[in-house]
C-alpha cells in the first residue's frame, strides 16, 4: 500500500510536472496567460475566500497537482482493471480523454466563478488537450519505472 501512494505521487508530481512545463512554454510562445496554477488563483480569488494573495498563488498550485494527484489515482485503476489501456496507442486515448474532462473542467470554472480572463480560449483549451496528451505520456512512462523500482525495493527492502 505504501509503494502504491510513493508511486502514484511521483508520478503524478512528475507528469503534473511535465504538462505545467508544457503550459509554461506555450504561454511564453504566444504571450498569453495558459498557466493551471495562476488562472487557477485566480479563479480562487474570484470565489471570494478570504485569504492572502500568496496564500492563494500558493493554493492555486496545491490545486494543480493535487488534480493531478486525482487524475493518476484515476488512470491506476484504470491500468490495473485494463492492462490493456497500458499500450502507447490506448495512453494516447487516455491522454485526448484527459484533455476533454480538463477542457470541460475548465469550462465549468470559469462559468461558475464569473472569472473571464482576457486570454484566448480556443488557444488555451487547444494547448490546455496536448498538455494533458504529454501528462498522459509522461504518466505512463513514469509508473513503468516506478512500478519496475517498486518490485525490486519490495524485493530486497521490508517495511
Amino acid at each position: 500500500m505504501i509503494y502504491t501512494l510513493l508511486q502514484i505521487l511521483l508520478v503524478s508530481a512528475g507528469a503534473t510536472s511535465a504538462m505545467t512545463w508544457f503550459s509554461y512554454a506555450m504561454s511564453k510562445k504566444f504571450r498569453e496567460l495558459y498557466k493551471e496554477p495562476v488562472l487557477l488563483a485566480y479563479a480562487i480569488d474570484k470565489m471570494k475566500i478570504k485569504i492572502a494573495e500568496k496564500t492563494a498563488k500558493t493554493s492555486g498550485w496545491i490545486s494543480h497537482y493535487a488534480i493531478g494527484f486525482l487524475f493518476v489515482l484515476g488512470y491506476h485503476f484504470l491500468w490495473l482493471d485494463y492492462p490493456e489501456l497500458v499500450s502507447p496507442a490506448r495512453v494516447l486515448l487516455l491522454g485526448a480523454a484527459s484533455g476533454i474532462i480538463g477542457i470541460l473542467s475548465w469550462m465549468f470554472i470559469f462559468e461558475m466563478t464569473h472569472y473571464n480572463p482576457q486570454i484566448n480560449f480556443k488557444g488555451y483549451y487547444i494547448q490546455l488537450f496536448f498538455a494533458h496528451m504529454i501528462f498522459a505520456i509522461t504518466a505512463r512512462v513514469l509508473y513503468s519505472i516506478t512500478l519496475t523500482l517498486s518490485i525490486l525495493i519490495k524485493s530486497y527492502v521490508t517495511l
